[in-house]
């Protein structure tokens, strides 16, 4: 029988395992004790013939001859062989045990679905336990050698009672170049069928039901006869297997113990008994026995699986329980715990620490929560916090900068679709003072008015929107990006130093005074008052409040006379435009985020972003 230790190590205690060690059957010394002679004999046969057999000449060559073995014995890969080898044969081990047939399931779904107290009904339940019986013990006696040599031949199952003389002239009737292990199986679903003729089997959900369990148990006798004809790969049991054996023939040379006098490297000490490498050899070799043994478990070792006993306990179990058992029920009575709600067994002395422990309610069951921590927050709340955290980054500043400096995605499309739309022109500055209106253009100057909007892709900066200005030809202020609103703009230009500010006003009025000197003065008539006026109580046509100073100003020179390029005819082109008022901080300089009003609503549109702002 397979030997079980599991009650000695049921608790871990000083050196459990150590108590193991002393055992022989099925141990790696019964096992392992012939090789591990043999190897120690060959050991100390070469040993005393380089000791004492060898001339000096002979025990050089004898020397170098070692060195060499034991210097090249490490590539041969030990570990990494035998570890996915015994790996792979303990897993198919115990699928091969899991694969047995039980027929546990079958004869309890048989008991309960068969009715028929009469000797009819008793002959069909008994009749066909025996059936599956019969189906387990062929498929044994075909993979098992212990098996087998129980029962030899057809005639000792008929003695042993598995099968009548009739049922074996009909088993041998049907010829048949394969195993017959199914044979009885079908023969159990022709009973079971006219079981349900007779009406013993009540209804047809309980014929399938006794159908699936039987086609489980054939199942399992089918998967023994895989795992019994489609073995290990022999390529792999032979890799393995060479190279444990050519790994300690090599260290029978390797490992012996050189003379000191010749001062070779790693020889300073003479010994005669080589401790390591027979520790090697009792580890790797017994590594192999392991996988030697495990292969196939239905043979005679020890650790082997006891078929034999299966067999009977399997063929005891389900006849007690499809006869005996029966209609065989004791009588019904309360239990002792009928009126108790809350039952609890009793626990003998040894068993009543467990009492002393609290029940397990969960990992999370004691952990402690600060009572401020305890409380519900409106999700107003929770979504102005999350947006106060991740406006007052920071990095966010800076991340907003470095995405104001990157090229507009609008500007690459719109320059694409139109280098393919429409043949290429070379692009000129316009000599009219209005060069997005004007119908007197140069043929091979562009026509944004009429014909389109400017390419906002070509001669151009791609991120920034095209804005052009009557009284300037050559100057084009690129807008780097305009977020609406307050907060919006507060973050663009958060991580402002003021030196930076001084600089860049600096700059910007130095550009501005040059820009006054130099541009042409306007053609166009000063708008009237009342626009003016108008202009100037409708600053606030775009919301925009804030602390900080203007990111996008422009010299008031351009802003005199500000014009939008379209992608829409220009609509009321002669009409006067307005001034724009000036900012609230004061300056000369102008927000380009100030949106006029004027008497009659105009259309503004950018080309790179393409959104539209009615002023009224």
């Amino acid at each position: 029988m397979t030997v079980t230790y599991t009650a000695r190590v049921a608790n871990a205690r000083f050196c459990g395992f150590s108590k193991l060690l002393l055992a022989w059957k099925g141990s790696i010394y019964k096992v392992l004790y012939k090789e591990f002679l043999a190897f120690f004999a060959m050991y100390t046969a070469i040993s005393i013939t380089y000791r004492f057999l060898l001339f000096d000449d002979q025990k050089r060559y004898f020397e170098k001859l070692a060195i060499y073995c034991n210097h090249y014995a490490s590539l041969i890969p030990m570990s990494f062989v035998l570890g996915f080898y015994v790996t792979l044969v303990v897993n198919r081990w115990w699928s091969q045990y899991t694969s047995i047939p039980l027929p546990d399931r079958l004869m309890c779904v048989l008991s309960g679905g068969l009715q028929g107290t009469d000797e009819r009904g008793r002959l069909l339940r008994r009749t066909m336990m025996r059936y599956t019986s019969l189906s387990a013990l062929l498929i044994l006696r075909s993979v098992s050698t212990a098996v087998f040599k129980r029962f030899p031949t057809m005639d000792h199952v008929v003695e042993a009672g598995f099968m009548s003389r009739e049922e074996r002239k009909k088993f041998e009737g049907l010829h048949s170049p394969y195993n017959k292990y199914w044979i009885p199986c079908v023969w159990f679903t022709n009973l079971a069928a006219a079981a349900r003729c007779e009406g013993r089997i009540k209804d047809d959900h309980t014929l399938k039901l006794l159908l699936e369990e039987l086609n489980a148990f054939r199942g399992k006798c089918s998967m023994l006869f895989h795992y019994d004809m489609i073995s290990v790969p022999l390529v792999y049991t032979q890799v393995v297997t060479l190279a444990v054996y050519s790994f300690f023939l090599v260290c029978l040379i390797g490992r012996q113990f050189l003379d000191p006098d010749q001062g070779y490297p790693g020889h300073d000490l003479d010994l005669y008994l080589p401790i390591f490498t027979l520790l090697q050899f009792f580890f790797y070799a017994g590594w192999l026995k392991v996988a030697e043994q495990l292969i196939n478990p239905f043979g005679e070792d020890d650790d082997d699986f006891e078929t034999n006993w299966l067999i009977d306990r399997n063929f005891q179990v389900s006849m007690m329980a499809v006869d005996d058992m029966y209609g065989d029920l004791p009588m019904m009575e309360r239990d002792r715990y009928w009126n108790d709600s809350n039952p609890r067994p009793p626990y003998t002395a040894a068993t009543l620490f467990v009492l002393r422990k609290p029940s397990f309610q969960g990992s999370t069951f004691d952990m402690a929560i600060p009572k401020e921590e305890m409380h519900f927050q409106p999700l107003e709340d929770i979504a102005e916090n999350l947006e106060e955290s991740s406006s007052h980054h920071p990095n966010m500043a800076l991340f907003n900068r470095l995405l104001n400096v990157a090229p507009s995605p609008t500007g690459f499309m719109g320059g694409a679709f139109r280098r393919t739309s429409a043949q290429p022109q070379r692009l000129r500055r316009s000599p009219s003072i209005d060069p997005c209106t004007s119908d007197d253009e140069d043929d091979e100057s562009v026509k944004v008015g009429k014909g389109g909007s400017l390419p906002s892709g070509l001669g151009q900066e791609p991120q920034s929107t095209v804005c052009s200005f009557r009284e300037e030809k050559s100057a084009r202020t690129p807008l780097l990006e305009i977020e609406f609103g307050a907060e919006r703009l507060e973050r663009a230009v958060e991580g402002w130093s003021e030196e930076e500010w001084q600089m860049t006003e600096e700059r910007r009025e130095v550009e501005s005074t040059r820009d006054e000197t130099q541009a042409p003065a306007s053609l166009l008539p000063p708008p009237p008052d009342s626009s003016r006026e108008t202009s100037t109580q409708s600053v606030s046509a775009i919301p925009f409040a804030s602390r900080h100073r203007s990111a996008f100003l422009f010299h008031p020179a351009a802003h005199s006379s500000l014009e939008h390029c379209s992608s829409q005819p220009a609509i009321n082109q002669n009409r006067a435009v307005p001034a724009i008022p000036k900012p609230p901080f004061g300056g000369n300089k102008v927000s380009f985020l100030t949106v006029p009003s004027y008497d009659e609503p105009q259309r503004f549109r950018s080309v790179s972003m393409g959104s539209e702002l009615t002023g009224s």
